[in-house]
């Protein structure tokens, strides 16, 4: 039936007998298509997903889809309401990480059978788009499965000006697998053969109309590209392609961080470049001299100067053709 329908689904019960549940949007075209599955909130401080959907909902006629698009636009409503990025241990004390544990499990803990019912939608569709949100810190990226083609085609025709193609498995540092990176939606859906992505639309826990601009543009020309909307895609961003090698600067120790550099997030720079200086605030000590460890892209530098011994500094991309 062409038109626009919703579903409440349970995802889990609390222990309180009570459902935790969430909203299903479908989209049905008029002609035979894919069908596209979307998803937002999956860490519930990054919001600007959740506005895509919502102005993506007031965008698109499904009379005019050739094909179908299943839309979630809080798909973990636990740490939603609690404006975080995972669930208290006392919910789920093993996998606090909702994006950890795809595909899921229907008998595992809360997560897992909250991913678990999702999957069973997902698995229906022929390409995912993952909406995240990074912080004020990071610039707007799309991530996507080194060596899966397909999916490199839809992070360029969502746009942005950074595509990070990201190594999985024996292909990554061993802090991929440390980090439980396997269990990413996007890597298990890639893994299941759905070409997907995910968008890191930069800013959380506020509206920031950049970015939201930016996914909905993205997320409309996804659509194109899988011809389930007609027109080509419009222009999102001047995109540079590189790799996510995982690797990051970190403070060496706790202290207060101070930016002596003019670089902004996209420039590109040498390995060795002075970005800034670690102070112990109290005796004025430097701590660290913080420096770029490679030749890339930057795309991540904290700005927040209060930082704890390990905390990420700085993040370099490696470009690549």
């Amino acid at each position: 039936m062409v038109g626009h329908s919703t579903e409440r689904v349970t995802l889990a019960r609390l222990p309180s007998g009570v459902e935790l549940e969430t909203t299903i949007h479908t989209y049905e075209g008029d002609e035979d298509g894919p069908t596209l599955y979307v998803q937002a909130a999956q860490h519930g401080r990054e919001v600007n997903g959740s506005e895509v959907l919502r102005r993506f909902h007031e965008e698109i006629d499904p009379a005019e889809l050739a094909g179908k698009i299943v839309a979630v636009p809080v798909a973990d409503p636990l740490t939603f309401d609690r404006v975080s990025y995972t669930t208290p241990e006392q919910l789920d004390s093993i996998n606090p990480n909702m994006n950890r544990v795809w595909p899921g499990d229907e008998e595992g803990t809360l997560h897992e059978r909250m991913a678990a019912t999702l999957w069973e939608y997902a698995t229906d569709a022929d390409a995912i788009v993952d909406l995240h949100t990074g912080s004020p810190n990071m610039l707007t990226h799309v991530v996507f499965m080194e060596g899966d083609e397909e999916s490199r085609d839809l992070a360029e025709a969502f746009g942005t000006d950074l595509l990070l193609s990201e190594e999985a498995g024996d292909d990554a540092d061993v802090e991929w697998s440390e980090r439980d990176f396997g269990g990413k939606f996007r890597v298990a859906a890639t893994r299941a053969g759905i070409p997907s992505i995910t968008p890191e639309l930069a800013h959380n826990k506020e509206v920031v109309e950049n970015a939201v601009e930016t996914g909905l543009t993205g997320l409309l020309n996804v659509c194109r590209e899988l011809d389930i909307l007609r027109p080509s895609p419009a222009d999102n961003g001047d995109w540079t392609l590189a790799r996510n090698h995982l690797g990051r600067v970190d403070a060496t120790d706790s202290g207060l961080f101070v930016v002596e550099s003019n670089h902004e997030l996209g420039d590109r720079v040498d390995a060795g470049e002075r970005i800034g200086t670690l102070y112990d605030p109290a005796t004025y000590e430097v701590l660290q001299e913080v420096e770029t460890d490679r030749a890339g892209v930057l795309y991540a530098l904290t700005r927040e100067a209060t930082v704890c011994g390990g905390g990420k500094l700085l993040s370099v991309a490696l470009l690549r053709d």
